[in-house]
């Protein structure tokens, strides 16, 4: 009887294990090199990408041929045969905040805006009243008038003046080079109060003498520091603000996590992203959170800069997303990227 137990069981045993292998799918080695492919399109959560270019005013006019004499500048005037005339006990004369110099003799004279041949001639003419054919020599003994401006991460930050018409590219020699640090995809030239579509990067990386303007009196040419980088997360969210980057990293659903997460009133899963590229180029995107947050997309990163606004309700297009978010861009307009300001705030 127990051997009769003991065949049974083996050939039940048997019996099942052909079953399992008979159900299993047969192996097939793949051949060596094969690689599978994957639809990337499906994987990204990007909806929509619009490339912008930005342009501003006409920059690259022909500067003054002439260096001209301005307020601040330090002259020295000689007459020939005439020591007793020479401005300051030798020390020269500075032009006042009116543009003009006083001399022994002729007293008050307008030398602003004139070049050193101009200033010259109408001395000359000055001197005519007192003496006889007179010989005047002009010269600058320091150039204090046409001042540039470089901040940020200059090896030689500050106040410097030019001794003649510059373009930018001599404008930034003049900070002896740049920190490590230098955020070029960041820097931007101001002009007043207004910042102007040139692109630093692309004059210095890619030899784009397009950008090489000539620079004037007052502009400031400001390069940021790429250690300290922050996107921007606006809209739905619960502290909406600057999110600052991890060693350059963070995806967008790390960025809505660190903005105190979404709203509890809703949300558009569309997100709208502007990054900046340069001051004059940038990309508009939309951007499927559900798709992410689901595990249908792959994480999307963001970079330095970027833009995120979480709509509460739907948004149909572009104007009205940008329409929606102004007031706040108005508000932080300061601290954002170049391209941001020129595109949506110098109206």
């Amino acid at each position: 009887m127990k051997l009769w137990s003991h065949r049974l069981c083996k050939a039940l045993l048997f019996t099942l294990v052909c079953s399992i292998l008979n159900g299993c799918p047969r192996y097939a080695p793949l051949p060596a090199g094969t690689v599978k492919e994957i639809d990337g399109h499906a994987a990204s959560p990007i909806v929509a990408k619009e490339s912008v270019t930005v342009t501003g005013e006409p920059l690259n006019g022909a500067p003054p041929a002439d260096y001209l004499v301005g307020s601040g500048d330090i002259l020295s005037v000689t007459v020939y045969g005439r020591a007793d005339l020479v401005g300051m006990a030798g020390k020269g004369s500075r032009v006042d905040v009116n543009g003009t110099i006083q001399l022994p003799l002729v007293g008050s004279v307008q030398v602003a805006g004139l070049s050193l041949q101009q200033v010259r001639d109408r001395l000359q003419d000055s001197f005519k009243h007192y003496l006889r054919e007179p010989s005047v020599v002009v010269e600058v003994l320091e150039y204090k008038s046409h001042p540039v401006y470089l901040l940020g991460q200059f090896k030689v930050s500050g106040t410097h003046y030019m001794d003649r018409p510059l373009n930018l590219l001599q404008g930034l020699a003049l900070g002896n080079g740049l920190d490590a640090t230098a955020n070029l995809r960041g820097a931007r030239l101001l002009r007043g109060k207004k910042i102007l579509a040139v692109d630093i990067y692309s004059l210095l990386h890619e030899g784009d003498q397009r950008q090489n303007v000539w620079l004037q009196p007052g502009d400031t040419i400001y390069v940021p520091d790429n250690s300290l980088q922050n996107v921007f997360v606006f809209g739905a969210v619960k502290t909406p603000g600057p999110i600052p980057m991890r060693n350059g990293q963070l995806t967008l659903h790390q960025a809505v996590a660190a903005a105190g997460g979404l709203g509890e009133t809703g949300y558009d899963p569309n997100l709208r992203i502007i990054r900046s590229l340069s001051p004059t180029r940038g990309e508009l995107m939309v951007v499927d959170l559900d798709k992410i947050l689901a595990g249908e997309a792959r994480p999307f990163q963001l970079m330095d800069g970027d833009i995120v606004y979480v709509p509460k309700d739907f948004v149909g297009n572009w104007n009205q997303a940008i329409n929606e978010l102004l007031p706040t861009l108005q508000a932080v307009g300061a601290i954002l990227n170049p391209f941001v300001q020129i595109k949506f705030l110098s109206q």
